[in-house]
């Protein structure tokens, strides 16, 4: 996984665009349309989605497409606090 910079916002602002970019090969149109909207409203849950789908994918857990009702069961389960999520696909 990528780790973050704290002390250069520029490059923070790479790495979210190189998890983007991993997450989104992955994701229906509807899902990276929800998640477009999540970030301008809710920045920080919305990379906290992109990064464990990111991880996700590098540690195979994901097989297919996650779909817009799994991108919302995602969000839910950070809302609650999880730490660990399963992608059913």
């Amino acid at each position: 996984m990528v780790e973050m910079d704290e002390n250069n916002p520029e490059r923070i602002a790479e790495q979210i665009l190189a998890l983007e970019k991993i997450a989104k090969q992955v994701m229906s149109k509807e899902a990276i349309s929800r998640y477009g909207n999540l970030k301008l409203g809710h920045t920080e849950l919305a990379i906290k989605a992109i990064a464990i789908i990111a991880q996700a994918i590098q540690t195979n857990q994901i097989q297919g497409k996650i779909t817009d009702e799994q991108f919302k069961e995602l969000l839910r389960e950070i809302n609650q606090g999880k730490r660990q999520f399963t992608f059913r696909t």
